[in-house]
């Protein structure tokens, strides 16, 4: 038995059962049209309807209806078995009775102005009014686990020894490991344990012990707006279908109960049916690039369950054309094949194959690495903001974001992949391994394009330049009002609060990725000379986007030029 995820293959000739994400078995695709080495596939979790799970059911019907021999299983919790069954050709439908035990849901008699401090007092009055029994709490991301850990962790002080033990665990992506482990340590005799999660625990975790469910209906839905090929996080309403598979979670071990945060109302007039399928909400470069590659050229009448809106699609094409993966008549290029062949988005694929030119192979590949674990790199634990924030300075280079994630990385590999390092450094361990793991999988790559390893350590241009390659698209000016905009669609931005380059200002910017939360954030940027983007973009912007109208337009006193920045 083996598995395979995106950078690391545990599998031989002796495989016979393989485990992989959606995401790698499209990447067989690539070597293996047809699929003949597999008898039997089962993919499972089909109603999460994740982007690569969506393109695998348009291909794998078609190997279906010329393979007779090919056994398919499509399997889920909460799926609309006769939407999958008219898809896959009036495929039969099999229903297997799970082992559930009834659960009452409760839903509040008007809705919730805070559901934060509802979630808190939820909690209390069932550990103190209802039998023992573990809770399971949802909500939409870190920021909010975090607050409602420490209002709960508040009240129950203030409550004393009036109140049983009541353990507090919370459970998000960026946690260290160690911490993550808890929430399936036993609970202890006469204690009730309350587990905060993110909607991971919604399908992918079973927590044993868990006989209530607080759900607020919220979650956190990548949205995606083709005008201006911005995507952002936002919090959103849960859907029906989310939300009977939350209220399941409670009915594992014994009759449970769930505690809907909002009106009966709202669930059966205000919640879609389904989750909307990521791939009607998402930037679709990587998926054209993927189905070109195997030779798909009418994009338009692939057979999608779903289809994406057309103007995703044809922004998609725009983009690789502008980083050449395309040529004019939309088929791919050298470069484009070259492109497929890495497992990362084009414009990361294309910042790479860049670097070769800039001869700083080496520093990319740690960046790009970097760059792939990006969100979970430095632990800022509450109670010692102060030290981890001064400790995150420490690694500050000049010229941005990618060049301290760098510096992060050489100082690790110097210390001799430390886990002490870390500790000291306030720096995941586990996320640096990860990043080491992808950065080897790259490099065994850059064999398979024919690109030598170059390397320019202490030239902080270089780098920039490739990174600028791949991420034109991502750019941003300071003008006026002194706030950023970005240079094609002059929309209003704002620069990341960890940022390195934030007390700087510089007048010209590129970032890796916008993220909405309470406004629209860069994240992760880089200094860059305006002159750069029509060195490797001249096809994208005009010399005239890309004046400096220092002299004419700037109001007194606001923004200053890169000499006396220097001179401060």
């Amino acid at each position: 038995v083996g598995y395979s995820i995106r950078f690391e293959d545990c599998s031989s000739e002796k495989t016979i059962v393989k485990y992989m994400t959606d995401g790698m078995l499209l990447r067989e695709f690539l070597g293996e049209p047809d699929l003949e080495s597999y008898s039997v596939m089962i993919i499972d979790e089909a109603h999460e309807r994740t982007l690569h799970t969506d393109i695998l059911f348009g291909l794998i019907k078609d190997i279906a209806r010329f393979r007779s021999d090919i056994k398919l299983l499509i399997s889920s919790a909460t799926l609309d078995a006769e939407k999958f069954s008219s898809f896959f050709d009036d495929a039969p439908i099999f229903r297997i009775p799970g082992r559930r035990f009834p659960v009452d849901i409760f839903y509040t008699k008007a809705p919730e102005a805070d559901y934060l401090d509802a979630c808190v007092v939820t909690v209390l009055q069932i550990h103190l009014t209802q039998p023992l029994g573990d809770v399971l709490v949802f909500l939409s991301g870190q920021e909010e686990i975090e607050t409602c850990n420490e209002l709960l962790q508040e009240r129950v002080r203030k409550l004393g020894t009036k109140i049983k033990e009541l353990l507090i665990l919370p459970i998000y992506a960026n946690l260290p490991s160690d911490m993550q482990a808890k929430i399936f340590e036993p609970t202890p005799p006469g204690a009730r344990k309350v587990v905060i999660a993110t909607n991971i625990a919604e399908t992918s975790l079973t927590i044993d012990g868990i006989v209530y469910v607080i759900d607020p209906g919220f979650c956190k839905q990548k949205s995606y707006n083709p005008r201006t090929g911005m995507e952002s996080l936002v919090v959103t309403p849960v859907s029906k279908a989310s939300a009977n598979q939350r209220a399941g979670r409670a009915g594992r071990v014994a009759a449970g109960k769930c505690f809907r945060l909002f009106t009966a109302w709202a669930y059966n007039n205000e919640l879609e049916e389904n989750t909307i399928p990521e791939i009607q909400r998402t930037n679709l470069g990587n998926v054209v690039l993927l189905l070109k590659s195997l030779g798909i050229n009418d994009l338009i009448n692939f057979d999608f369950m779903d289809p994406p809106p057309a103007e995703t699609l044809i922004l998609a094409l725009e983009q690789l054309y502008a980083l050449g993966a395309l040529n004019h008549k939309g088929e791919l290029t050298k470069l484009g094949r070259k492109m497929a062949e890495l497992p990362v988005d084009p414009m990361m694929s294309k910042m790479i194959l860049a670097s070769e030119k800039y001869k700083c192979v080496e520093q990319i590949l740690s960046i790009s690495a970097m760059l792939s674990v990006n969100a979970s790199i430095f632990y800022r634990p509450k109670d010692k903001i102060v030290h981890a924030d001064n400790a995150r300075k420490n690694f500050f280079r000049p010229g941005g974001d990618h060049l301290t994630l760098l510096n992060v990385y050489e100082q690790w590999v110097e210390s001799g992949f430390s886990t002490q390092w870390c500790y000291e450094n306030f720096i995941q361990f586990r996320s640096m391994r990860r990043a080491r793991d992808v950065r080897d999988q790259l490099v065994g790559l850059m064999e398979r394009v024919e690109i030598e390893l170059t390397s320019s350590p202490h030239d902080a241009v270089a780098p920039r330049k490739a990174i600028t390659a791949g991420f034109f698209y991502h750019t941003a000016k300071f003008g006026q009002g002194g706030q950023y905009r970005t240079i094609k669609h002059q929309q209003s931005v704002m620069m990341h609060p960890n940022s390195s380059l934030f007390e700087e200002q510089p007048r010209w910017v590129l970032y890796h990725e916008l993220v909405f939360t309470s406004k629209e954030f860069m994240r992760s940027l880089i200094e860059i000379d305006n002159s750069w983007l029509l060195e490797v973009a001249p096809h994208y912007y005009k010399a005239k986007e890309l004046e400096d109208t220092q002299n004419r337009k700037m109001p007194k006193k606001q923004g200053v030029s890169k000499s006396e920045a220097r001179a401060f």
